[in-house]
């Protein structure tokens, strides 16, 4: 039985693009198991919460698992750790303990625009070379038939997926797109009712980003896509996340996980949701870069494959405590 003893949180600055924030929490039960989780890019008011509400929530506090314990203030940070200190205990990976099943996973890696045709189609190359049989493309209005139309010309078996960031307000270019067999036409627009539109129109599933299984419910119920984008960190818990896999998989939906920021925690979480057995489109968790981890395993791909970790039970992966300390801008412990 779980019984935490003492929790700190650590609000780190990550070195690496624009900088981008992140919280990490790491809770000790009396035995000495530690249990790690991270949100990613937190909201403004979040450090104050888990300041003013993780402590009394959580320690001392006897529960069986993670379930029972409902929302825990802060979020996914809290809860993948008490996930991890659970999973820990109780001698099984986190893919397990959520239900998974794969060992492996293919790999997706997002590639954006490019200043010409010929850039793109290098760029392709080098992933390819790199053993990736899968790419996302980033498209917008301008850019998205001819690019499409240019990597699918280079590499006629290549798993190719579109993220058109919701960029999009008209169906046409979009459902042109249709003829290059692609494999999902993700985030196409911001009205759910265009969504339902353009997938009536194109074989490709559209891959739908949602935070929650009431967001979720409301799209199958308009028929605004046949896929599910699961992205663990921007969704509160892993029991939430385990209900949406579920009500995707009934509904006959494909399902993609996605989790590329942070340290790492984030994205050992997103490999764990990504084993379910309705998590069969390609995952993405290529990025940042490796160098930016905590984590021992580094979370990456390696041939265009993801490893789900077995062999360690928990993540599966090991914390730098010391970088932990030495990246924190400020922590607290309680």
């Amino acid at each position: 039985m779980p019984r935490v003893r003492e929790l700190e949180v650590f609000r780190l600055i990550l070195p690496y693009g624009r900088r981008p924030e992140t919280i990490l929490v790491r809770l000790t039960d009396y035995g000495g198991m530690a249990g790690w989780g991270e949100i990613v890019d937190p909201g403004p008011k979040t450090w104050e919460l888990l300041q003013e509400r993780l402590g009394h929530a959580l320690i001392g506090v006897d529960w069986e698992h993670p379930d029972e314990l409902g929302d825990v203030p802060g979020g996914a940070a809290a809860d993948m750790a008490c996930w991890d200190l659970w999973a820990r205990m109780s001698g099984v990976p986190l893919s397990h303990a959520l239900g998974g099943s794969r060992t492996s996973l293919m790999a997706t890696v997002r590639i954006g625009a490019e200043r010409n045709l010929e850039s793109l189609v290098a760029r392709v190359n080098r992933h390819v070379c790199a053993g990736y049989a899968h790419v996302t493309l980033d498209v917008h209005p301008g850019w998205d038939i001819e690019p499409v139309r240019a990597v699918r010309k280079a590499y006629p078996a290549l798993g190719i997926g579109v993220d058109a960031r919701r960029a999009y307000t008209d169906i046409g270019a979009l459902a042109a797109l249709d003829a290059y067999t692609l494999s999902s036409i993700e985030r196409p627009f911001v009205d759910l009712t265009h969504h339902a539109d353009l997938q009536e129109r194109v074989a490709a599933p559209v891959l739908l980003d949602v935070s929650s299984a009431a967001e979720l419910d409301e799209a199958i119920t308009l028929n605004a896509g046949r896929a599910l984008l699961l992205r663990p960190a921007a969704v509160g818990s892993l029991r939430e996340v385990r209900r949406m896999h579920d009500d995707a998989v009934a509904a006959g939906w494909e399902i993609a996980c996605s989790g590329g920021q942070g340290t790492g925690l984030a994205r050992a979480a997103t490999v764990a949701a990504a084993s379910l057995p309705g998590c069969g489109l390609p995952c993405d968790v290529a990025e940042p870069p490796r160098s930016a981890q905590i984590v021992t395993p580094p979370v990456g791909a390696s041939d265009g494959v993801v490893a789900v970790p077995l062999t360690q039970p928990g993540l599966g992966h090991n914390v730098d405590v010391t970088r932990v300390r030495r990246l924190a801008r400020e922590s607290y412990a309680s």
